[in-house]
């Protein structure tokens, strides 16, 4: 076993182990005082963060924070990582590491060389010494760009996942919250619901619904239930019209478990899904969802912290070429994320971690009603992760989503933060958006301020 120090003043702070100084050297979240594993203080704080800028980057590919034999993560994470890639930073410390990052050099296509070497542990340690502005800066210099329906990821845009859910699965509601979301420009990264009853019955029959939307009005876009990956296999099997394939993840084995997956079911239903061929201008058919602090809440942390299992996460997203992977950052509550503080420094981590592994990461920018967080918290890190370049964010009916209970980002958020960046959806929604009149030309792009013509009677046709 390694053990770190480092003295400050008269002080000497000794790290028992890696997992122990990264933890201390993590940004204030209560996750990881749920845990009992943070920082008692922040000169400990300070030390942990000192230390490991001078830990060589090789350290963190030589001692994983979770034994190699007992977690099948771990060993994705050894087993793929590209050595070569790796080879232009081997040198570095984690500090150097920052700097470089940081430097002129580290370009686009510098970084996106680096993506296959860089492990999650990597992309954790270097966030920990991060500012709010280093995590924008890089994360913007990070472009991963994916394809199914359109093009997801280009520069100068932002795409928006429609989240039209409703709390009994009612098609009028779920077509009205649609149709409003589409009059805003929302929908490209993908219209995506989560059922209120999880059964594949249910689930075939809102893909169905959904099919029956985008091929009547030939919207560019691809639709997703986020259900249980087994239940979209058996869809598949009974012939649904499946365009992604959704599921939650977690960096760590014994989480995967408690979602009731594991490696080999994702490679499954990857293949399920590509043996459709329903892309039109891409295959990349996975959509994950993560969340710091979901290997904690299921007891599976390995006294690892929060961030660094979210960043492995990644890992596991990254095996199976996703397009779309979405860190749902205030979700799981207070008890893992505080404040607004707290979530908006998550959602920056998150999204440069996964930028920086070559990730197409969006942000789900949340929050439940019992966190100390409001929607100007949420404004905040909403501006924030659109400058530092974040591929896509929810969409849903004034930012409260009736059916999981949550506070989010609305149409009028998402059409906000466009217009103030002048950022544009992706390409080919954006020529549907114009030739459906729901934007038209001017100064900027703007919505037109009367239902098209072909949208008329649009819930009608829908629900019936």
């Amino acid at each position: 076993m390694s053990h770190y120090s480092h003295t400050i003043g008269v002080r000497n702070y000794r790290f028992v182990d890696l997992k122990d100084l990264m933890a201390k050297a993590t940004p204030p979240r209560s996750g990881d005082y749920l845990a009992g594993i943070a920082a008692t203080h922040a000169e400990q704080r300070v030390a942990a963060q000192m230390t490991l800028a001078a830990l060589p980057l090789r350290t963190l590919l030589q001692q994983p924070v979770i034994p190699y034999e007992s977690d099948e993560v771990t060993r994705l994470i050894i087993d793929t990582h590209d050595a070569q890639a790796f080879a232009s930073v081997q040198h570095m410390t984690v500090g150097d590491f920052r700097d470089w990052l940081l430097s002129d050099v580290a370009d686009e296509q510098a970084l996106s060389s680096l993506a296959p070497g860089v492990t999650p542990e990597m992309a954790a340690a270097v966030s920990k010494i991060m500012r709010v502005q280093d995590l924008i800066l890089v994360a913007k210099k990070c472009r991963v760009i994916t394809r199914f329906r359109n093009t997801i990821g280009l520069a100068d845009r932002l795409a928006t996942r429609l989240q039209p859910n409703h709390p009994t699965d009612d098609a009028i509601g779920i077509a009205a919250s649609m149709v409003d979301g589409l009059l805003y420009g929302a929908g490209d990264a993908v219209i995506g619901i989560n059922p209120a009853s999880d059964n594949v019955q249910q689930v075939t029959r809102i893909l169905h619904m959904l099919e029956e939307v985008i091929r009547h009005y030939d919207i560019p876009t691809q639709s997703c239930v986020l259900t249980h990956v087994t239940n979209t296999i058996a869809a598949v099997e009974r012939g649904a019209p499946v365009d992604l394939v959704f599921q939650s993840i977690a960096g760590t084995e014994a989480a995967n478990r408690s979602f009731g997956i594991d490696l080999a079911l994702l490679a499954e239903a990857r293949d399920a899904a590509l043996s459709l061929g329903r892309g039109t201008v891409g295959n990349n058919v996975m959509y994950f969802e993560t969340g710091q602090g979901s290997a904690l809440s299921a007891n599976a942390h390995h006294g690892v912290d929060q961030q660094t299992c979210e960043a492995r996460a990644y890992a596991v997203a990254r095996r199976y070429k996703p397009l779309l992977i979405n860190s749902v950052v205030g979700f799981i509550g207070p008890e893992y994320l505080y404040d607004g503080k707290q979530i908006v420094r998550a959602g920056l981590e998150d999204h440069f971690c996964g930028k920086l592994m070559g990730l197409p990461m969006g942000c789900d920018i949340c929050y439940t009603n019992h966190a100390e967080a409001d929607q100007n918290d949420m404004d905040v890190l909403l501006t924030l992760l659109a400058t530092a370049g974040c591929n896509f964010v929810m969409a849903v009916p004034g930012s409260d989503d009736i059916m999981l209970n949550y506070q989010t980002t609305s149409f009028h958020d998402a059409l906000y933060v466009r217009r103030v960046l002048n950022l544009k959806p992706a390409p080919e929604f954006e020529t549907w958006l114009h030739k459906m009149a729901i934007f038209r030309d001017g100064a900027q792009v703007q919505l037109n301020e009367e239902l098209p013509p072909r949208f008329r009677n649009a819930l009608l046709k829908i629900s019936t």
